[in-house]
């Protein structure tokens, strides 16, 4: 159970899901020869993916590539259901970055087969978030800008201008499907530059200047390791 912090105040509520979507930046979707979807594509990450960007992050070193997709995050403050644009943007509470890590070759195979993602999307630790700044802070949705620097290198660089849906659509569209609740989270898509990680990387991810995360990725250890052989 991971409790988000906004403001570095830890959040009144545990992160219970994260609703993400897929393909929201036309460069992304042509970089993984993907179509561009009609309407927003939707899958969830459950709690136990939810993990501190801050630190460290562990990836599995056993299951092929493991992509980066940097993503800007909204923290859900209230029940959203059904909701109008002026209900949507008021149910936020906060702002700030997560990581869409995604096992590609994993997804690969699965979209081959025509198979849901969830095995290369949902497995525990697949989505490391940053601390929240609050809403309050935001005065054009769609003028956020984000970046990710790999060893010093830029990898993504992305401006929500460039959504596909923007923020409020995608609000809107999200709560006719599924109820969002206090915790939640709602990953909006990634810009183009996805790429893979390695142990030992090291990561730094800016949303305009209000935050700026720094972690070292680490081999995940699986269950022989952890509890010793």
């Amino acid at each position: 159970m991971y409790y988000p912090f906004l403001n570095d105040v830890p959040f009144l509520s545990a992160i219970g899901k994260a609703v993400c979507v897929g393909r929201n930046y036309a460069a992304h979707a042509a970089e993984l020869n993907n179509p561009v979807p009609e309407q927003p594509l939707l899958f969830i990450k459950p709690a136990d993916a939810i993990v501190a960007m801050e630190g460290e992050i562990a990836i599995p070193v056993d299951a092929g590539a493991v992509h980066h997709e940097l993503e800007i995050a909204l923290l859900i403050g209230q029940p959203l259901s059904f909701a109008n644009h002026q209900q949507a943007l008021a149910a936020i509470a906060g702002v700030g970055l997560a990581l869409d890590l995604t096992l590609r070759d994993v997804q690969d195979g699965l979209k081959q087969k025509g198979h849901p993602w969830e095995r290369a999307k949902a497995f525990d630790g697949a989505c490391p978030v940053s601390r929240f700044v609050a809403a309050e802070q935001v005065n054009d949705w769609a003028d956020l800008n984000v970046s990710l620097l790999r060893n010093g290198t830029m990898q993504q660089q992305g401006s929500s201008a460039a959504m596909l849906f923007p923020v409020a659509d995608l609000l809107v569209e999200i709560s006719q499907h599924f109820t969002l609740n206090p915790g939640d989270l709602v990953l909006t898509g990634t810009p183009a530059g996805v790429g893979p990680l390695e142990p030992g990387d090291q990561l730094t991810a800016t949303l305009q200047d209000w935050l700026s995360v720094s972690c070292q990725v680490v081999a995940r250890q699986n269950a022989e390791e952890q509890g010793g052989k």
